[in-house]
């Protein structure tokens, strides 16, 4: 047998494992290089319909093909951090080399103290080059990272001001959403009023009791038929959070979330023995490396992440897969843009460890209808990815040229 009947004979078993309207698109594809960035955003959220607070990055190619990331919510200072940091490290690059340019821009912004609009800039630029490569390769980027393991991803509801207010009509918000969407599962915050009150550093049987009341809304409502995660936003020191914790254990919430700030894992460890609840962290982490030490402390039953925050999608991999290897489920983070919700739940449907996926209701029934052509809405409790190549998010022509957007371009 010669070398190349060797050659032919490998590339053959290779393109037997890969679907057929990809082996078709991969013949097709050829050599590229990232030609033109830009970030589009807005300085308010008042400055358009569909309440914007986040930065998209558009990267081009010489192929015709344009791949969208996103970040938040900081747009002008991650603007800056993509054109004055990045962009001349991409502009010229292959894009299909996603791994490598994601370790260059790491180690090339670690010298700044990798952390901030940087690492939101790798997030953002990651997202775009997986929206990019479906697009060359005409196959949703869920395929790319391992195929659907879960046709639909299971979502709760997160409680952005919309219709009513879950501290005085929580059961009215669950009602509606069980109603129409199916979604059995709630996020609430009522705790952040006292902390607010108290600078953080104390809380009173009072506050205990203002918090308190919303839970017992729902529990006295629908009894153990929903579940009822419990936002901190890292409001409390470890003395306050192990009186509001054990204060709610009678209510078996689903876990209580982000409770203190993230980094000290020995206090959050304390903190999980003190509470029979299953704690979640956290969407304020970032890189693999830190979520490494969360794991490692034992601390956390549930995983959470942002894909525009902890270094895109390349990163949010890693991490899943981590958490899979201390046989914890993920949870991903989604209350920012349209592109951070289409990008999760192609990972969510990729992932083998997934609980339960985040959704607002405001966003896909108010605002998202003004920017999107296919915006993704909850059927009975679930959502699916689109069956659109790259993470399939259709925005309508019109917003790229909106008169508020603040437009900025880096190119060859």
């Amino acid at each position: 047998m010669t070398a190349r009947d060797s050659r032919r004979i490998a590339r053959r078993s290779f393109l037997l494992g890969v679907p057929l309207a990809l082996r078709a698109a991969w013949s097709q594809v050829k050599g590229t290089k990232i030609t033109r960035i830009d970030t589009v955003y807005w300085k308010s959220r008042d400055d358009a319909p569909f309440w914007p607070h986040w930065t998209w990055v558009r990267i081009h190619t010489d192929s015709g093909h344009v791949g969208i990331g996103e970040t938040y919510p900081r747009s002008p200072v991650e603007a800056a951090a993509i054109h004055a940091g990045a962009a001349p490290a991409l502009l010229g690059r292959d894009p299909r080399d996603i791994d490598r340019i994601w370790a260059t821009l790491y180690r090339t912004f670690d010298y700044q103290v990798t952390g901030g609009a940087e690492m939101r800039a790798i997030s953002a630029i990651d997202l775009a080059l997986w929206d990019l490569l479906g697009k060359m390769l005409g196959a949703p980027v869920y395929r790319l990272i391992g195929g659907r393991s879960n046709p639909e991803v299971r979502v709760y509801n997160t409680c952005f001001p919309y219709k009513y207010n879950f501290m005085t009509e929580p059961e009215k918000i669950m009602r509606e959403l069980i109603d129409t969407r199916g979604v059995k599962a709630i996020k609430i915050w009522p705790f952040d009023r006292a902390a607010a009150r108290n600078r953080h550093e104390y809380i009173g049987k009072a506050d205990i009791e203002e918090g308190l009341a919303p839970v017992r809304k729902l529990r006295d409502a629908f009894g153990d038929d929903i579940e009822i995660a419990m936002e901190f936003h890292c409001n409390w020191n470890l003395t306050s959070a192990i009186r509001i914790a054990q204060a709610l254990e009678p209510y078996k919430p689903m876990w209580l979330e982000d409770m203190l700030l993230p980094g000290n894992f020995a206090q959050y460890r304390e903190l999980a023995q003190a509470t029979s609840l299953p704690l979640c962290i956290s969407e304020r982490m970032a890189g693999r490396y830190q979520f490494i030490d969360l794991m490692e402390s034992r601390s956390a039953k549930y995983v959470m992440f942002d894909v525009c925050w902890c270094g895109g999608l390349s990163e949010a991999r890693k991490i899943a897969t981590l958490a899979e290897g201390y046989q914890l489920p993920i949870a991903p983070h989604t209350a920012g843009g349209p592109l951070l919700f289409y990008a999760s739940t192609h990972l969510t449907t990729a992932s083998t460890n997934v609980w339960i996926q985040e959704s607002v209701q405001r966003f896909y029934e108010s605002d998202w209808g003004h920017m999107l052509e296919n915006p993704i809405v909850p059927q009975k409790g679930f959502v699916r990815a689109p069956d659109l190549p790259g993470f399939g998010m259709l925005v309508k022509p019109e917003v790229w040229n909106h008169p508020a957007a603040v437009v900025q371009t880096s190119k060859l």
